[in-house]
């Protein structure tokens, strides 16, 4: 590929800084202190043959290519963009890309290198979202952060025949291959990548802690706001069948690819309202908001991340895994249940929840001045993100590793602080874009404060400070004192303060989510 420039685009990069590639010369910009080079490819376009297949490594270019613009977003349904199968950004079909914040491209300097995994429920998200914006992270650590898009929806999780199982995982390897071959031209050092990710991103860091193809990439990882689900292969295959009849076709990468790939992610929609009517056949799945998760098939994924960590996948990788408070207080706003939640809601979503046959009956025992909201959110929290998130530590314990626990629990001051600390509160704060994206709602109409903007500012040197040491600044977790992080107006180490929650799911295994009939 030869990249040429216009004079005018020439005349105004003298001193933009250039860095020599393993397949080619890129340009990118100064900003603000920090270089900074957005819609680097690090594959092939995953379209024609390409397409559900594994990723391909990326053809040389000759010349210098300009790395000043964001690569397209990988096909997808609206989030809150709103936008059908896209987000805001570039068209085209150069979706696996990656973008580097560096203070300064100088390969001696080996600084810690960050690598940012999007969340989304694994069928939205763009490393190109404002909300992403690295360069607080890479200027106030002094740290090299790197952002990547990867496969979400049909494109990357459906689990369809003549294709791999977990494309969109199997992408991020391949973004972290390309790191390891590249990064120290931009100022990184490969030795001291840091993998983090939230929610969908956080699900995508267990899993590379315990798939084969991800092993020696990176020696740290920070998993925010793990979710517990994870398919079967009968299961991921049931529901792909499912999706595909959408459309009148089998669930084939044949059959799919005959539909564009801007179009695809239409058939998940189609589906969603619908997944209800297969509760006998997929359980508690249907009641989330996405059919997408990564997928335990045995090769790409061998096991789940809980069953990896206890045998010791990642013992040797340095871990922090946390969540907040109140996880799912965010779809109860978005989705208008709060206030509107019932004895009845309370008791079927314990039931179909709650981990054991008496679950109801161990929350009520446990919570006995909790209210039906309270208790229809608490199980709901706990299920699809606490205690996940918390297993997953003390998996890594198991398997003689080591990990730091946090719990976010500052409230999100937006919509007269109905919030709480609610799922993806982390974003805004560790990223400091309070008003971009989820942050929008977060903060609504309320400048950050001060105790904000302390609190964001202690993220990022706790993260940062990982990525560089391995010790965000707190002690490891244990089984004894259980010591966590709560990160507050005064963040303190106390033991983890959700005991109540712990011992209810002390017993409970996340296994890979079967189908039932």
């Amino acid at each position: 590929m030869t990249t040429t420039n216009s004079p005018d685009e020439d005349a105004g990069s003298a001193a933009a800084p250039v860095v020599r590639l393993a397949a080619g010369t890129v340009r990118g910009r100064l900003e603000d202190g920090l270089a900074v080079f957005r819609g680097i490819p690090f594959a092939e376009p995953p379209v024609g043959d390409a397409r559900f297949q594994a990723p391909r490594p990326v053809r040389a270019w000759d010349g210098v290519r300009d790395a000043l613009e964001f690569g397209p977003p990988p096909p997808q349904e609206p989030g809150i963009q709103g936008r059908r199968g896209v987000l805001p950004g570039p068209m085209g079909d150069d979706w696996l890309t990656v973008n580097v914040w560096t203070p300064a491209p100088d390969p001696a300097a080996r600084r810690p290198v960050m690598v940012w995994i999007y969340g989304g429920a694994y069928k939205l998200g763009h490393a190109g979202s404002p909300g992403y914006d690295a360069q607080y992270i890479a200027r106030d650590g002094d740290v090299v952060v790197v952002s990547l898009n990867y496969r979400v929806g049909i494109e990357g999780f459906a689990r369809i025949e003549g294709a791999p199982a977990n494309r969109g995982l199997l992408d991020q390897v391949a973004a972290l291959e390309w790191v390891r071959d590249n990064i120290t031209a931009f100022g990184g050092d490969p030795e001291q990548v840091t993998v983090f990710g939230e929610s969908a991103g956080g699900g995508s860091v267990a899993s590379l802690l315990v798939m084969p193809g991800a092993s020696g990439l990176f020696r740290r990882a920070i998993a925010q706001s793990v979710p517990g689900t994870f398919f079967s292969d009968p299961l991921a295959k049931d529901i792909a069948a499912a999706l595909a009849a959408e459309a009148g076709l089998r669930p084939t990468a044949a059959d799919l690819a005959t539909v564009d790939p801007r179009q695809l992610p239409s058939l998940g929609e189609t589906l969603g309202p619908k997944m209800p009517q297969y509760e006998d056949r997929w359980g508690p799945v249907v009641h989330t908001s996405t059919p997408f998760s990564p997928v335990v098939d045995g090769e790409v994924l061998p096991v789940t991340p809980w069953e990896g960590l206890a045998a010791g996948a990642a013992q040797d990788v340095e871990l922090m895994v946390g969540h907040n408070r109140d996880e799912y207080r965010l779809f109860a706003v978005l989705s208008g249940q709060v206030g509107k939640i019932g004895p009845a809601d309370a008791r079927t979503a314990l039931r179909r929840f709650g981990p054991g046959p008496d679950a109801e009956t161990a929350y009520r025992d446990a919570f006995p001045d909790g209210s039906p909201e309270e208790l229809y959110e608490r199980v709901q929290t706990d299920w699809l993100f606490g205690m996940a998130s918390l297993h997953l530590a003390e998996a890594q314990l198991v398997g003689g590793g080591r990990a730091h626990v946090y719990e976010l629990t500052w409230p999100a001051p937006g919509l007269g602080g109905v919030l709480g600390a609610c799922h993806g509160l982390d974003i805004p704060l560790l990223f400091g874009t309070f008003t971009a994206d989820l942050g929008n709602l977060l903060f609504a109409d309320v400048e950050p404060s001060p105790e904000a903007l302390a609190l964001s500012s202690r993220f990022r040197s706790s993260w940062a400070e990982f990525a560089r040491t391995g010790d965000p600044g707190w002690p490891a977790y244990d089984t004894e004192r259980r010591s966590v992080q709560i990160l507050d107006t005064h963040p303190v180490v106390s033991a983890y303060p959700e005991e109540t929650s712990r011992r209810l799911w002390e017993g409970h295994t996340f296994r890979a989510l079967r189908l039932t009939a």
